[in-house]
């Protein structure tokens, strides 16, 4: 015949935190300012998460790959005669950056462009048209 306290001794012993393992039951109702003392982290996630319409999503174009656009999209006669017009905007580009080199004189077209790629364009005798101006 089984012991009815069965090996707890008194009755309340084997309920509270004292008798179980790892994480402790009911922790958030009855022990909360110890664990905030102790286990500050104890509780979930804390910060905050942006919303994703708030992120603006900036799609990039280099000048060496605007070099290659360039001379794809027009044809080699006017690429002697005078400057080629790109429409970074219209191709949905939202920024020019600097890395590699331009040898032709180019006009764009685009929302916002970096200091490097500006001054390369120039040095070619190209210009640059932003949505600011």
């Amino acid at each position: 015949m089984p012991h009815k306290l069965q090996g707890y001794g008194r009755v309340g012993q084997h309920r509270k935190s004292g008798s179980q393992g790892e994480r402790k039951p009911s922790r958030h109702k009855h022990l909360w300012s110890y664990i905030l003392r102790y286990e500050p982290d104890y509780f979930g996630k804390k910060g905050f998460k942006s919303p994703r319409g708030l992120k603006k999503d900036i799609n990039v174009i280099n000048l060496k790959e605007l070099e290659e656009l360039a001379t794809k999209t027009s044809p080699k006669k006017k690429i002697e005669d005078a400057k080629i017009f790109v429409d970074l905007e219209k191709m949905g580009y939202t920024k020019l950056l600097g890395e590699g080199r331009i040898t032709i004189p180019v006009t764009v077209k685009v929302p916002s462009c970096s200091e490097a790629a500006l001054k390369k364009i120039e040095e070619a005798g190209g210009e640059v048209q932003t949505g600011k101006t």
